[in-house]
């Protein structure tokens, strides 16, 4: 297919400089596990440094989008990444975890303005998770750890390229994860 004549902007895969935060679930430990040693070396990998990179447990996955936003909210992360493994039971429990899961991911992501990457597997069964943690599907926790480090580096392209923001003279300030305009009213 030819290029878009529309130039568009995308974050590059060097971690160097980068500051990350994994957020790993000890529940379904062997999948979880696997998952982190792939996202942590895929950060290695894409040139993080093992200083830069700092990994919280939690007990389980619902516990996954509070400590996130704990790790957003300091600002010393340029991303955080999600690791977890959900399995369906025989009960509704496995669709509200995954829904809160999810949505407080998200929300955490949008609300402090910190890229988050969702890894966390939601499987029928143990089998369809072992395959997602590195055998027949690739490792999830790889993914989400280039896509943390893309949208680490995507942040600088947008604002390097917004023409709004430099036009007007304002600086960002970065308060608590969240980046705002110096102009900006404090609400506390």
């Amino acid at each position: 297919m030819p290029p878009l004549p529309v130039k568009t902007l995308e974050g590059n895969l060097s971690a160097a400089g980068k500051r990350f935060g994994i957020v790993v679930s000890r529940f379904n430990e062997f999948i979880t596990e696997r998952l982190l040693r792939s996202a942590y070396d895929g950060l290695l990998r894409s040139g993080a440094t093992t200083k830069n990179i700092g990994i919280v447990r939690v007990p389980g996955a619902f516990e996954i989008p509070l400590a996130a936003r704990k790790l957003a909210e300091t600002g010393k992360y340029d991303s955080i990444i999600c690791l977890g493994c959900l399995l369906r039971g025989d009960t509704a429990h496995y669709d509200v975890i995954v829904n809160e899961v999810t949505r407080g991911i998200g929300q955490s992501a949008q609300e402090t303005g910190v890229p988050h990457a969702f890894g966390v597997l939601t499987c029928e069964n143990l089998e369809q998770a072992i395959d997602r943690a590195g055998l027949k599907m690739g490792n999830k926790g790889l993914e989400a750890a280039l896509a943390a480090v893309e949208m680490a580096n995507l942040e600088k392209a947008v604002v390097g390229r917004s023409s709004l923001a430099h036009s007007k003279g304002k600086t960002r300030k970065k308060t608590g994860g969240v980046h705002r305009s110096s102009k900006a009213k404090s609400k506390s």
